[in-house]
């Protein structure tokens, strides 16, 4: 009998599978970076070869740290970094180009066009989305312009595109001998390609992008027994185990977090920051920079939907700290070294690497570190960064109360920077509101795992999966009403300094 359920979870900088039993506890785990290719300013690419090498990798190692057989498995679900955008030849497998990231900005031109010619507008109603960098439609248009023979080959039915969801689960089916060329709703919502009403591709939509429709994969429920084909009996694991769930990542966390009540959030702190609000059977337009977006559909039920803020920049400025300013050896040092003081100094670090997300979309905008003096240090800087990620969020969940009338209660989060105390009390501090984490910190390959169980019957239903959730840790604001009036007025003004640095044409 298989008593558990496989995720892949393909983030932005690495690649893991993560094996969990009935009670949703981990067993097994192994992961992957990849590669962060940065060929121009602004511009982040992927290798799709390398990452499917890194699919492969993980789910063998995983099962054999598990000491686990793949028969052990009811079913298999997929979660991925959204937006980032594959188009290939489906005759070999071959990419025709490396996978344009979701932090990428080269399309700037293609999204201010959109915006100058009242296109936005259009976007805006039918995909919930503003024209931007972020999505893939514009990424999917570069490619097809700038990479010689693309359009040619997707006008003759040899080009196909899909985020990365898209191509795991087409070279784990089988590939270029029968793979299935399909995506999810929640993955199709962040193309500005698909109508939020109809949940299909939009005509009118595709032609603002000249994107042929025969690219398109197929749009499923996020979980389905059938839709998803088997895993083929060659690798990775060597028999056939259905794929029973997609998810984008932060409606799969969204899922983990078990915000299946309208007006429960979560906030995932990873590469970027991404805050959901459970909106229901509703769909809410924003008025103040939020996404209007799907965060699940199971089987054959209605579609569930989402206000999402989504932050471009958040542990990957950890990162930055780490890997190009080489003040910190790991991300746990900047817990460290940001309590060797007692604030930051006055300081404030905008890391608007990519352009600004939510709520401002500013593709001009870039990186600033402000109010600087000569008695400033390293932990100054560090601390600053912890507080940026604490900052961006609060700009969210202000934009998110004035949509949807929802004053959060509590804030679950989950992800990497969860494991930084430090930062989840700055979080509880500058929000006002407590900061509550679960005992299984990692749920976006918990909840692509529990939706690929609901659709086997591995588990009944969502009040099942609401009794697997623990809290592990609180905190709770400790900061005055008039610390937190002045901190976020010093980090408005900030964010002002930041912008109008890119040229946008």
């Amino acid at each position: 009998m298989a008593d558990f359920v496989g995720a892949v979870d393909q983030g932005t900088t690495s690649t893991r599978f993560m094996i969990f039993d009935h009670d949703g506890t981990e067993v097994a785990r192994h992961q992957l970076e990849h590669e962060q290719i940065m060929p121009r300013s602004g511009w982040v690419e992927h290798d799709p070869v390398e990452i499917w090498e890194r699919t492969n990798s993980v789910m063998q190692n995983a099962l054999r740290h598990g000491n686990l057989s793949p028969s052990d498995l009811a079913a298999i679900g997929i979660t991925n970094q959204r937006e980032t955008t594959v188009v290939w030849d489906p005759r070999n497998g071959r990419p025709y180009y490396n996978a344009i990231v979701w932090q990428d900005t080269r399309t700037d031109s293609i999204a201010a066009a959109l915006e100058r010619d009242g296109r936005g507008d259009v976007i805006r109603r039918k995909a919930g989305l503003p024209p931007a960098t972020y999505f893939s439609g514009g990424k999917i248009q570069w490619i097809l312009e700038n990479v010689d023979g693309v359009r040619e080959a997707a006008e003759q039915g040899h080009a196909l595109f899909g985020n990365t969801d898209c191509w795991v689960l087409w070279n784990l089916t089988g590939g270029p001998e029968g793979g299935v060329h399909a995506t999810d709703v929640t993955n199709a919502s962040r193309t500005m390609l698909m109508d939020l009403e109809t949940l299909d591709w939009d005509d009118e939509l595709l032609s603002f992008f000249g994107i042929p429709r025969a690219m398109l994969p197929a749009i499923n429920p996020s979980s389905h027994a059938e839709a998803y084909g088997h895993t083929r009996t060659q690798r990775p694991l060597r028999a056939a185990i259905p794929i029973t769930s997609v998810l984008g990542d932060q409606q799969a966390a969204t899922v983990g977090q078990v915000c299946f009540t309208p007006g429960e959030a979560k906030n995932t702190y990873g590469t970027g920051n991404f805050l959901v609000l459970n909106t229901g059977t509703e769909l809410v337009r924003s008025r103040s920079g939020l996404l209007t977006t799907v965060a699940y559909q199971f089987g054959d039920n209605a579609p569930v939907y989402a206000l999402e803020g989504s932050i471009a920049v958040t542990g990957s400025a950890v990162q930055w700290l780490r890997d190009q300013m080489k003040i910190i050896s790991d991300a746990a040092e900047s817990e460290r070294l940001s309590l060797t003081v007692d604030d930051s100094g006055g300081i404030y670090f905008v890391p608007a690497f990519s352009g600004l997300f939510a709520p401002y979309w500013r593709s001009d905008a870039r990186g600033a570190i402000v109010g600087l003096a000569r008695y400033h240090t390293n932990g100054h800087l560090a601390r600053a960064t912890l507080e940026a990620i604490c900052y961006q969020s609060r700009d969210v969940v202000e934009a998110m109360e004035q949509d949807s009338g929802v004053h959060l209660d509590v804030l679950k989060v989950d992800g990497g920077v969860t494991a930084n105390d430090l930062c989840m009390q700055i979080q509880a501090d500058i929000l006002g509101v407590p900061v509550s984490r679960p005992v299984v910190a990692e749920t976006t390959a918990l909840g692509a795992a529990y939706a690929a169980g609901l659709a086997t019957g591995f588990w009944r239903d969502e009040d099942e999966l609401r009794t697997h959730w623990q809290e592990s840790k609180r905190w709770d604001p400790q900061w005055s009403d008039e610390q937190r009036s002045e901190g976020y007025e010093g980090w408005k003004k900030a964010v002002e300094r930041t912008l109008n640095w890119a040229k946008v044409e």
